[in-house]
């Protein structure tokens, strides 16, 4: 078998885009295998002894969600051996509930609904003793994941199981570890909220910093889902933070000193990164193998849907399809996506990025039922394999984009949701100096702000509502809309971003 593509045909099929700067490796068979190239790219430079990954495996364990656990080929990606099968790993709540506390349905379910709300506001042991069991029996893998959020790296390897046997394609990588994250985070701030009751004010921030830069570890991971993990991981931390800033009693030069490293931390990683590599490298991994694994692969890609995939190409010949345009359509779809999130004007992304929408309905449409398909590749001129290339890119385009809106959206909100936070450390530093919150945002700067953010979602500034002792600050959200400061769990429910002091679920 021909190699699949090789860089000349890449920049071929890419007008105006050089080669990939690192070769691609092929497979004994002659395609191009993805994975390797893809994770050559993502680890290019990091060193196990700066990968954050590296020690959180050594907390996690080898099988962090149970199971065979990962392949040997990801624990040689990472540079380390894998973990012992038995250690000091953390447990999670789960595990904890039923091999340790060995609790009823409804002692768990109490459990859980504790958990929730304790992430929310300082407890005591007291108030929650399993909780502090808990905590206290992870203490060592605790103290191993700080430690993880210290180091400036993260490379998380993207390895399908059956590497070592067959062909690993991307659509089969797994990320066990990514998914156990996020409960590090609600751990991390859990004990935040204990150390804050306990007066250990210094340690609880330590925690909270932790979890802030253990989300924007994650999400230098090289998947859209990594970066989404990584974006509820710090949501988790600034709900603790709230907390925080409203119960700790600190001076107006500690919490200046607090706003100092909030706004030092690791930006959030940029979603057109995502797009322009992994995303890419996905699709053009997945053309592969409808290639070589005929209509099945598109059929699982497509979620299994026999009855439309199969009826599309049953009566194609994979054989004959010229493969070109499909690698060079998809190519630019993805340069689009790219550009559209590069778009510093959020109104004009957001306008770029509902036009390609439009575009990809428009795909579906023509593609379904079968027959419109059909008809595409027989009408007109043109040679029958390069339609049918065409074609069956388009189908893949139209099963393997990500739903950019939404996507884009979870990156603002995690933006407008740290300028708030950002605004209410200063409202709070101000207050602990003056003795009261001041009437405009304006007076924060320049001394608690070196500028007053705006409001992503609008075209004004944040809304502040001053009170005797506490204040509501919001951004309209994603709708655009001022909804008076309610949320999704509000009746009715709104959309708007807030920051309200003091929170209806403070402790007395």
């Amino acid at each position: 078998m021909t190699p699949f593509i090789t860089p000349l045909l890449f920049s071929l099929m890419v007008p105006g885009v050089a080669p990939p700067p690192l070769p691609l490796p092929f497979r004994k068979d002659g395609t191009i295998d993805y994975q390797a190239g893809l994770n050559d790219r993502l680890g290019r430079g990091v060193a196990p002894e700066k990968n954050a990954n590296v020690l959180l495996w050594q907390a996690f364990g080898p099988r962090p969600e149970g199971g065979p656990g990962m392949s040997a080929e990801y624990f040689r990606r990472l540079g380390m051996k894998e973990p012992p099968s038995k250690g000091d790993y953390l447990v999670g709540l789960s595990d904890f509930v039923t091999k340790h506390a060995k609790l009823t349905d409804a002692q768990r379910d109490a459990l859980f609904a504790d958990h929730d709300k304790a992430r929310r506001q300082p407890w005591s042991a007291k108030d929650h003793p399993r909780l502090a069991e808990w905590i206290r029996l992870n203490e060592k893998p605790l103290r191993t994941i700080i430690e993880a959020t210290r180091r400036p790296e993260y490379f998380n390897p993207l390895v399908s199981r059956d590497a070592a046997h067959a062909p690993g394609g991307l659509m089969g990588a797994l990320l066990p570890g990514v998914q156990k994250s996020r409960e590090i985070a609600s751990l991390l701030v859990l004990r935040a909220m204990l150390r804050i009751d306990e007066g250990k004010h210094d340690d609880a921030w330590r925690d909270l910093v932790a979890c802030h830069r253990l989300g924007r570890l994650v999400a230098q991971g090289g998947t859209l889902i990594e970066a989404l993990v990584g974006i509820a991981i710090d949501a988790i931390a600034t709900g603790g933070d709230l907390a925080y800033l409203e119960h700790a009693g600190l001076t107006g030069a500690q919490l200046r000193r607090r706003l100092k490293e909030l706004q030092d931390l690791p930006t959030m990683p940029a979603m057109a990164d995502k797009i322009d590599l992994t995303e890419r490298f996905n699709f053009m991994d997945s053309m592969q193998m409808v290639r070589r694994g005929g209509v099945k692969s598109l059929e699982r890609l497509s979620g299994g849907d026999s009855s439309t995939v199969a009826g599309m190409f049953d009566w194609a010949v994979l054989w004959m399809i010229d493969w070109r345009p499909a690698a060079r359509n998809g190519n630019l779809w993805y340069d689009r996506m790219a550009d559209a999130a590069r778009i510093p004007d959020r109104a004009e992304r957001v306008q770029a990025f509902q036009k390609m929408e439009r575009e990809l309905r428009q795909l579906r449409a023509d593609l379904h039922p079968a027959g419109g398909l059909r008809s595409r590749v027989t009408r007109g001129e043109g040679k029958l394999s390069e339609k049918l290339g065409e074609a069956v890119g388009d189908v893949l385009i139209s099963l393997l984009l990500p739903a950019l809106s939404k996507v884009q959206g979870a990156f603002d909100r995690a933006e407008q949701t740290q300028r708030n936070l950002h605004v209410a450390f200063a409202l709070e530093a101000y207050r602990r100096d003056e003795g009261r919150y001041p009437a405009k945002l304006g007076a924060l700067a320049p001394k608690y702000l070196r500028a007053v953010p705006g409001d992503l979602f609008g075209t004004g500034p944040l809304t502040y509502r001053p009170a005797k002792d506490g204040y509501l600050l919001y951004s309209v959200g994603l709708n655009g809309k001022d909804d008076g400061g309610r949320w999704t769990t509000d009746d009715p429910p709104g959309d708007d971003l807030r920051v309200r002091m003091p929170a209806r679920h403070s402790k007395k």
